[in-house]
């Protein structure tokens, strides 16, 4: 999940290392720095859009997934927003060889693998419980009343749902509000 939060936070979005351009992850306004790629904009790049890291001459091709994706009708200097004012398709020797860069692919040691289960249809899955969680040791049967409620009747219109469980205690009222227990509680009670 951090490599998601991370790849977000980025400005642009690199497809191939030989790519002249980049993809804006978000509005970049005139003169941001991308450190990752030694450029600053020229112009304000619109989230989406392409973003020149790599001089290319006019009449030369541009490149975004190792790809031609057309041509210069301009000079474009790194920083450059790269969009219809500056690209054109033109026609060119297209050679679709399959496999000339193919790298052998080493399988890991260990698949990856996670604590689901089978379902019977032989789809995988992890069980998901609603938990009703008492705050204090006065609330439990609430709580224990809130799960009982839900049977497999009523979970029936909702088949993303396990079970619903109540989680109880018997601490909390008339309780230290300082120290260890009180902590203890509060801790497990946030997750």
């Amino acid at each position: 999940m951090s490599n998601v939060v991370s790849l977000i936070r980025r400005p642009t979005l690199r497809l191939n290392p030989a790519d002249d351009v980049v993809i804006a992850a978000r509005p970049l306004p005139a003169g941001s720095r991308i450190d990752a790629e030694s450029v600053t904009c020229a112009q304000a790049i619109p989230a989406g859009h392409k973003l020149a890291v790599r001089a290319v001459a006019r009449g030369n091709p541009v490149r975004r997934y190792n790809q031609i994706i057309g041509f210069a009708t301009q000079d474009i200097a790194p920083g450059d927003h790269v969009h219809t004012h500056n690209l054109a398709f033109e026609m060119f020797e297209r050679d679709y060889a399959v496999g000339v860069d193919l790298k052998p692919v080493t399988p890991p040691a260990q698949p990856a693998s996670f604590m689901g289960i089978v379902r019977a249809d032989g789809r995988v899955a992890t069980r998901n419980y609603i938990g009703v969680v008492s705050t204090v040791n006065c609330s439990a049967s609430v709580s224990r009343q809130v799960a009982a409620h839900f049977t497999p009747e009523r979970l029936a219109e909702f088949p993303n749902v396990d079970g619903v469980v109540p989680i109880t205690h018997s601490s909390g009222c008339g309780m230290d509000s300082a120290g260890e227990g009180i902590d203890i509680l509060r801790k497990t009670i946030a997750g």
